[in-house]
């Protein structure tokens, strides 16, 4: 019989992981999809980053309860899933508890899951309170509604679940182990601070029924977790996984500064070279001409821009820091960075049902999903980007936009037209002859 639960669990880990791995590679195939960009300089900065912020979530903690309940909910959901380790094994060979060996080391592991499980659990009933009864203005802004918001809330419960046969099965485990010197295979191993406790339900229970009890637990936990690992990939929580190399991948340059194009840049040198001659061929090493400046849709982004796109946590703390959000514009830097993900999976869908070619369905990401609206609102300040516990840069999707509305199609507002027209001819953004820049000096005379 128990051969038999080793080769069913075999076939549900493989389909577990299987199913996992394909939704993987088109992750990385849609990220695949941006243009190309170099994030290899100062790997040591960038290791330091990740291991702050992805790792040591130094920027979580800027908002204190928040950063603390998310520590607490992270530390103790990775760690707890050590033991899945554990479970694996058990599963795969017929086992019970095959790390015990390890006498007080084990005692000491399994007792800080159970104290860990059970702080998660109060972290996420925190959770649940703070979007669905206290209803914070970030959880219930509109850009947050239908399946995001669900989403959210179903990640919560699943850890309630999780976290909870966690401790029924350990429970049950506990009773056993101590029912004449251990029922059937159940050996004496491992602390038990927390479902000691919840073993006391089982007195005066019978030893198969308590029996069945764990094993279900056991079944249901070691399947939920392979469930939720699947669940990733259509959820926001995919940041469990993405923000380490979004931490490390993140743009190292000052806050506000901003990318050239090469070919405009050459282009601008060729004008300022008195000894240049502007009808010759361009050098075979000259860099060519983009076939678009700025992006109109998610294959002119870079390749990073869409990873930020996947890693996104929908937190919402780069909208509710945005200046232009705060004053009632349409712009939400949140909203920016879920479309952009939406979009890419539309692409990638589209790919899927065309034999891995994106076939034209006559929708961009500018205009059927961003509107020019919110691109013109942003003031780029840079707030979101500060703001954002994962180092994800909305500005830099938005100014990429931005450079396709008015380089491509010259569709900026009439106040910024006014202003690069005054540039071009008097040399200054106001409307004055450059003959007349000082006449405020003589005027306050």
């Amino acid at each position: 019989m128990h051969y038999l639960d080793n080769i069913l669990f075999a076939i549900i880990l493989g389909l577990g992981i299987g199913y996992f791995t394909l939704n993987v590679k088109k992750i990385i195939r849609n990220i695949n999809l941006g243009r190309d960009v170099n994030r290899s300089d100062n790997p040591s900065l960038r290791w330091k980053n990740m291991a702050l912020i992805a790792l040591g979530q130094s920027k979580m903690v800027r908002r204190p309860i928040a950063g603390f309940l998310h520590i607490n909910e992270y530390v103790g959901f990775v760690i707890i899933n050590i033991e899945v380790l554990e479970i694996v094994i058990d599963g795969l060979f017929g086992t019970h508890r095959i790390f015990s060996f390890l006498g007080i080391v084990y005692d000491i592991l399994i007792g800080s899951f159970e104290i860990l499980a059970a702080l998660v659990l109060v972290a996420v009933i925190i959770f649940l309170a703070r979007r669905n009864v206290i209803r914070l203005k970030r959880f219930i802004h509109s850009d947050l509604k239908g399946w995001p918001k669900s989403d959210a809330n179903y990640i919560l419960y699943f850890e309630v679940v999780l976290m909870s046969l966690f401790l029924i099965m350990n429970g049950a485990d506990y009773h056993l182990q101590h029912v004449n010197g251990g029922f059937m295979d159940f050996h004496e191993a491992g602390s038990f601070p927390i479902s000691q406790y919840i073993s006391v339900l089982f007195d005066g229970v019978s030893n198969n029924f308590v029996y069945m009890m764990e094993r279900g637990a056991w079944w249901l936990h070691i399947t939920g977790i392979l469930i939720f690992l699947n669940y990733l990939y259509f959820s926001k929580h995919l940041h469990i996984l993405l923000a380490f190399p979004n931490t490390y991948y993140a743009d190292l340059n000052p806050k506000g500064k901003f990318d050239n194009l090469e070919s405009v840049t050459n282009e601008v040198k060729l004008m300022l070279d008195p000894n240049a001659d502007p009808f010759a061929a361009p050098a075979p090493d000259a860099s060519a001409v983009p076939a678009k400046f700025g992006a109109s849709d998610v294959q002119d982004l870079n390749w990073v821009q869409l990873l930020n796109a996947y890693t996104c946590t929908e937190c919402g703390r780069c909208t509710s820091s945005c200046p232009a959000n705060i004053t009632g514009k349409k712009l939400s830097p949140r909203k920016i960075m879920m479309d952009t993900r939406d979009r890419l999976e539309e692409v990638g869908r589209n790919m899927d049902a065309n034999k891995g070619i994106f076939v034209d369905d006559g929708k961009t990401l500018l205009n059927d999903y961003i509107t020019p609206e919110e691109l013109w609102a942003c003031t780029s300040c840079n707030a979101c980007v500060e703001e954002c516990p994962v180092n994800i840069s909305p500005l830099s999707i938005i100014m990429d936009m931005r450079r396709y509305l008015v380089m491509e199609q010259s569709a900026a507002p009439m106040s910024l037209n006014a202003m690069m027209t005054n540039i071009e001819n008097n040399g200054a953004p106001w409307q004055y002859n450059q003959q007349d820049r000082l006449n405020w000096k003589n005027e306050n005379n």
